[in-house]
């Protein structure tokens, strides 16, 4: 059985150093310093915008809205537009070593949806692959549940010599997900119907936490994967906080 390093240490405080930390480990992945990796944590309150946003004349004020609203407003590693991620999500971040990351750019997302998708039937969702019309960053490997509500979206950022894949499942709080969104869509003059954002506590008619999901995550990983827990190494973190300050500075 293959192996995948493991690390589920989380900066909920520290959303920019959460990412930073993502993109540190896939270049040291892509690298060949590391072996593939997955982290799987619990963020903050953040709005994460996608490059499209980003390039958007109405960013800035799409970034206040979220602000207002109570949401960092953060770069997202991955692909696709603005998502929120708040303390009833789970995030993954996954990492993969490949050569020609562009040949198997579909493989990379069928796994990670069929993951969460997997997941969360084993909760007892009727979830499906597939999106729904008029949710929030629309993909076609989101997860929903009926075929009416999302509650995953999946994004990939490719690189020389590896792959980011990037995911979160709302466990709660979909309504806060809507809420923060309807101003940033707003701004970012971007149409989507509100009543698609869910949450599997919702679909389940009970309360479902973070790490319900969590470990429920892992447990259908280790299906597949033999996975190595470990903690967060001293140059990754020392890199990650490096670019930060150094993307601060403008330098």
């Amino acid at each position: 059985m293959e192996q995948l390093r493991l690390i589920r240490h989380s900066f909920p405080d520290q959303p920019e150093l959460s990412t930073a930390i993502s993109r540190t480990i896939l270049r040291r992945v892509a690298a060949g310093e590391l072996p593939p990796t997955i982290r799987i944590h619990r963020p903050g309150s953040e709005v994460a915008f996608g490059r499209q946003d980003m390039a958007s004349p109405h960013y800035e004020a799409a970034a206040d809205a979220a602000r207002a609203a109570g949401f960092a407003a953060v770069e997202r590693l991955a692909g696709g537009r603005a998502a929120v991620f708040h303390s009833g999500t789970i995030a993954i971040a996954r990492a993969y070593a490949d050569p020609q990351p562009a040949k198997r750019t579909y493989a990379r997302f069928e796994e990670m949806a069929d993951l969460i998708t997997a997941t969360l039937k084993g909760l007892g969702v009727d979830a499906r692959v597939g999106e729904v019309p008029g949710e929030y960053c629309p993909g076609a490997y989101s997860v929903n549940s009926r075929g009416t509500v999302k509650l995953s979206g999946i994004g990939q950022r490719m690189i020389r010599g590896g792959a980011h894949m990037g995911g979160v499942v709302v466990a709660s709080g979909g309504s806060e997900v809507a809420g923060a969104l309807v101003p940033v869509y707003e701004a970012l003059e971007l149409e989507w119907d509100p009543a698609t954002s869910g949450d599997v506590s919702a679909e389940l008619g009970r309360p479902v936490d973070a790490g319900e999901i969590e470990e429920a995550l892992i447990a259908e990983l280790a299906k597949s994967y033999e996975l190595i827990d470990t903690e967060l190494d001293q140059e990754t973190m020392e890199t990650a906080r490096r670019s930060l300050a150094e993307a601060s500075s403008g330098g």
